[in-house]
């Protein structure tokens, strides 16, 4: 015989039960079916709600015409699918469970007290309603079937509420029923069982899985099917990560670690009497039947390292600590011996190697039995100072690995606390039992969502996420959204999956937790109402457990750079090239380092000094490798590059600073190049990074202009005023051109000392030639020396700056994150 168990959401409308009919009867070719049935979808919910009510004295009346019309509803619905005697069956059963309930109910309410017993009763209405309408359904369809009474034929031990099976006496109860009466399907009620007083017990909430299993075990049942509304185990909750995948097989020790610690699909108890029969479980999908689903059976093949990621939430973890404990014979028998007395379920124990202390979990609803009876089991030791105070953790949550390959391999357990690590969760226990089958971390409930994403990610779809939030998206911000555009394809290629979820300027934030397109993204920020903030983007982050934030900041704004710690302590990787936060103060300077490196975020502003010339880089390799910079000189300013370049082949210097400004290469305001303080910025930044402890102040600038020319104009005044400079400027370039020579903005450190100015150089020097908007650095070194590094490329432009910035955006993938 074939067990098949239907839940709840396989029989949410008569549609659904006809489609279960369906699935029966496509099975009776082999065999005959023991068929075991859920109640209703949201029946079971509703009678504990009615027996809520009723005991707090509230009027449940409403509530309780809400359960008659449901079961009236889904009678009327399948009145034309059956026999008439069975219709007239299934009003009996309805009313004659409606005087039940209805008098049960008045007499809580009456007492304001509801025994276990009568709980039972009331809670196990649903799952009889539905056997005695798919028992008419399938002898409309000419299907033998009878339905055999679950309360006479399932037995248990144990309270009325959780009851544990009892095998061999079910193995009777249920093997003279069939014996009696020969069918092709048995129909049967799950969730119900009795004791040996033959009074009504429960299996534990949603514990039809836990039935059917009972049944398979009882009747050694060829294989038991386990029907639900998704196609089998997966890796994960899929509810919670979208690359949930699914699992095609399962050892049954995997699937009860798998269960045990929070799996959705399979209730804990179910495994257990299966296992001890050898026979094999399916999990199937009543909405897609054909799918093959999770096979669980004894066969170890071993061929994953990690079967699943599951989560057991709302714990509360129990600290037992003090000398009390060490070397004390007992002690630790006392310990749970007071919880199984209160009948409180642990779900983890870990001992310190010491003896001092010992750490377990308890469901959160079980925790203040669990103190009190602690504190009443130890009152002398508390009292003595042998045991310290119960330290208790509350809002926690267990992240299990689980897998029989983890046993074969090595590193499981590092590769697990690093990636918990990289979602930035703490731990606060750990647990591995001997078969290293498992391994368990209690962290914080407020993280546990985070751990089992960013764990999947790790162990299964080796897909690393990139949570992107862009404020300023002005030339070089809108650049690099469409570079990010162009560039999915790419990405998905090599498995990174790059999202922008935010998108910001000066007057609006646009957020989307499905990722913004785009394609269209300018048309959505029109509208925008919601203002940029460290506190709106955190929310976002928490509300869509989102494990790798990156802000790339492309303003120019001093008030976005002097949030960068801000950002970097609630846990963004920030990317940028603007270059205020690098040279603000040192302490500043010091400051986001030292929060970066606390907080394990990446800092990452390549684009601040050389665009897309990997200076920074470079730079730093050298000093890593123990050598120090002697000295510096190159044009460090794409568009002042340009423009020397224009003004050397007798352009004059407004026509050429008009142009530089339509083409992008300068800043909104273009005296911000001419004056010479971004070039300044940029070497103090190479200069800090060298390890010379300077501000701004210590630049030397000689600016482009005169420092007293336009005081206090607005740009398009400065732009008209220009002219008056162009004569001024070109006598500059001829003077220099007469003694064979070219000008050149050039940027110098020396002797521990910076300099910007305009500069005369020799047809001959290696600088005299870079010009067209390329920028070129000459770094002398203790390793390059006395013939220098020499960078040169473009430094101007929105494209290169933004795939400047793209590169390092790819430098917070999880797996660089420690370097």
């Amino acid at each position: 015989m074939r067990v098949l168990k239907f839940g709840g959401s396989s029989l949410a409308s008569v549609e659904r039960f006809l489609e279960v009919a369906g699935i029966v009867k496509q099975q009776l070719s082999a065999e005959p079916v023991g068929l075991v049935l859920s109640a209703p979808q949201g029946v079971t919910n509703l009678l504990v709600e009615l027996t809520d009510l009723a005991f707090l004295g509230t009027d449940y009346l409403p509530l309780l015409q809400q359960w008659q019309q449901r079961l009236e509803t889904l009678q009327s619905e399948a009145k034309d699918k059956l026999l008439a005697a069975d219709n007239e069956a299934l009003t009996l059963v309805r009313e004659q469970q409606f005087a039940q309930l209805s008098a049960q109910l008045q007499g809580v309410a009456l007492l304001q007290y509801c025994p276990d017993h009568i709980k039972a009763r009331i809670l196990g209405l649903g799952e009889q309603f539905s056997v005695a309408l798919m028992t008419g359904l399938l002898k409309k369809l000419q299907i033998d079937t009878i339905a055999l009474d679950s309360v006479a034929c399932v037995k248990s031990q144990g309270d009325y509420l959780n009851a544990v099976a009892d095998i061999p006496a079910s193995e009777a109860a249920l093997g003279a029923a069939i014996a009696k009466q020969q069918a092709q399907v048995y129909v049967m009620a799950g969730f119900v069982s009795s004791n040996s007083n033959g009074e009504l017990c429960l299996l534990g909430r949603n514990g039809s899985d836990y039935s059917a299993a009972i049944v398979a075990a009882s009747i050694r049942a060829s294989v038991c099917e386990i029907w639900t509304d998704v196609d089998g185990v997966y890796s994960a909750d899929p509810r919670q990560v979208k690359q949930a995948q699914l699992i095609d097989h399962l050892s049954y020790d995997e699937a009860m670690e798998l269960s045990y610690f929070g799996a959705k699909v399979l209730h804990p108890k179910t495994i257990g009497p299966l296992a001890r029969y050898q026979i094999p479980c399916y999990i199937k999908n009543t909405l897609n039947p054909s799918a093959p689903g999770t096979c669980i059976d004894a066969n170890n093949n071993g061929d994953s390292l990690v079967k699943g990621i599951s989560s057991l939430e709302h714990l509360a973890l129990i600290t037992v600590s003090g000398p009390g404990l060490k070397g004390v014979v007992g002690m630790a028998s006392r310990v749970f011996a007071t919880m199984a007395r209160e009948q409180v379920s642990v779900s983890l124990i870990t001992q310190s190697s010491s003896e001092f202390s010992i750490s377990f979990c308890v469901a959160q609803l079980d925790l203040n039995v669990a103190k009190k009876a602690l504190e009443t089991e130890f009152e002398l030791e508390l009292q003595g100072k042998l045991l310290r105070p119960l330290a208790i953790q509350s809002d926690m949550a267990i992240v299990s690995l689980v897998g029989d390959g983890m046993r074969q391999h090595r590193g499981v357990a590092a590769k697990f606390f690093a990636s918990l690590s990289q979602a930035r969760v703490n731990i606060v226990a750990i647990a591995q039992d001997s078969s290293e089958r498992s391994i368990s971390a209690v962290v914080e409930q407020k993280s546990c969502r985070n751990a089992v994403k960013v764990c999947h990610e790790n162990f299964f779809s080796h897909v690393p996420s990139i949570d992107v939030f862009l404020v300023g998206c002005g030339v070089v911000g809108s650049e690099l959204l469409a570079q990010f555009e162009r560039q999915q394809q790419f990405l998905q290629q090599r498995n990174v999956r790059l999202t922008v979820y935010g998108i910001a300027n000066s007057k609006a934030l646009l957020q989307d937790a499905q990722g913004i397109n785009l394609a269209s993204w300018q048309q959505r920020m029109d509208g925008q109402k919601q203002q940029f903030s460290l506190e709106a983007l955190s929310q976002f982050v928490q509300d869509n457990h989102l494990t790798n934030p990156v802000l790339i900041d492309c303003t120019s704004a001093e008030a976005v750079a002097m949030q960068y710690a801000d950002f970097l302590a609630a846990g963004f990787h920030v990317v940028t090239p603007n270059k205020k936060a690098n040279t603000a103060s040192l302490d500043y300077y010091r400051q986001l380092r030292l929060v970066a490196q606390q907080h394990r975020r990446r800092f990452l502003y390549e684009t601040t000094v050389g665009a897309g010339l990997p200076v920074i880089d470079f730079l730093q390799g050298l000093l890593n490798a123990g050598d120090e910079l002697m000295a510096f000189e190159g044009i460090l300013s794409g568009s002042l590059s340009y423009m020397f370049g224009e003004l050397e082949q007798g352009v004059a210097l407004s026509e050429v600073t008009a142009k530089a400004k339509a083409m992008g290469f300068t800043e909104p305001d273009p005296r911000d190049d001419l004056s010479g303080m971004d070039v300044a910025r940029k070497l103090l930044i190479l200069a800090r990074e060298s390890g010379l402890q300077l501000d701004l102040s210590d630049v030397t600038v000689e600016s482009v202009l005169p420092n007293d020319f336009a005081p206090g104009a607005s740009v398009a005044d400065f732009m008209a005023q220009l002219p008056e400079l162009n004569s001024w400027f070109a006598d500059k370039v001829a003077a220099a051109k007469s003694e064979g020579k070219v000008l050149r903005y050039i940027g110098e450190i020396a002797n521990g000392q910076c300099k910007v100015s305009v500069k005369a150089l020799d047809l001959n020097h290696p600088l005299a030639k870079v010009k067209d908007g390329e920028n070129a650095l000459a770094i002398h070194t203790r390793y390059y020396q006395p013939i220098p590094f020499v960078l040169r490329g473009y430094g101007a432009g929105a494209a290169v700056t933004a795939a400047g910035v793209f590169g390092d955006v790819m430098r917070t993938l999880g797996w660089q994150q420690e370097m």
